[in-house]
């Protein structure tokens, strides 16, 4: 299989599934760049030999986005509101304008592929989480930003919705993928929503699908990738 040849620009590189993500791009020798709030975390995160992979700024600030951007040939975004956070940002600022900002901006600067994690549930709007500033509304609206500029010829999109994101190492289970907003529950470890999001940067069924996650029964795995045959 190809990996994928470029520079991937990682939004929210110093949260929890963040930190995999960075760790997953490792595994596949895929040169990286960190687009973070804080630089003394991401130091600490990642050690100083990541100082010239670092970009410190905020998903609120168009111009500190481009400055992230322009070390980019794709983008992950794990970007994500801390909804129970009174003194935080609301879900409409990051989940919903931060993502389509810097959607839009990576469109500008001809970046051709966007990777967005964003969460089972987000068509139902009466579910609990919706109580946190409409957490998955916010969501969704993100998404349908990133599916409207990728959807065009020459770019192109994946959207992972995991279920429950609890921690341990990755390629430990079977994967449940399915489209539509189907499953109701589940839970998925955030190293291997990480390790998908890293194999849809080079596999074509990745390319232009929105799709749930959950891990299914404890099985050791070689690869995620067959696991995209049940939705395409």
């Amino acid at each position: 299989m190809t990996s994928f040849k470029g520079t991937v620009l990682v939004a929210g590189a110093t949260g929890k599934t963040g930190v995999w993500i960075i760790n997953r791009l490792q595994s596949h020798h895929i040169d990286y760049h960190l687009f973070v709030r804080s630089g003394a975390k991401a130091l600490e995160l990642f050690g100083p030999e990541i100082i010239d992979n670092l970009t410190i700024g905020s998903i609120e600030h168009p111009e500190e986005i481009r400055a992230a951007l322009r070390h980019a040939d794709a983008v992950i975004c794990a970007i994500g509101g801390k909804v129970t956070d009174p003194a935080s940002p609301p879900p409409s600022a990051i989940d919903r304008d931060g993502v389509k900002r810097l959607a839009q901006l990576a469109k500008e600067q001809g970046i051709k592929h966007f990777i967005l994690i964003s969460s089972l549930a987000v068509t139902r709007t009466d579910h609990p989480f919706n109580k946190y500033g409409q957490v998955l509304t916010m969501k969704l609206e993100g998404e349908n930003e990133v599916r409207r500029l990728y959807s065009e010829p020459g770019f192109s999109y994946t959207i992972l919705r995991p279920g429950g994101l609890i921690d341990g190492p990755p390629l430990k289970h079977s994967m449940i993928f399915d489209t539509g907003d189907k499953i109701e529950t589940g839970a998925i470890r955030r190293s291997d929503v990480a390790e998908v999001a890293v194999i849809s940067l080079f596999i074509s069924e990745a390319h232009n699908l929105t799709f749930e996650l959950i891990e299914g029964k404890e099985s050791l795995q070689s690869s995620l990738v067959p696991f995209f045959q049940q939705v395409n």
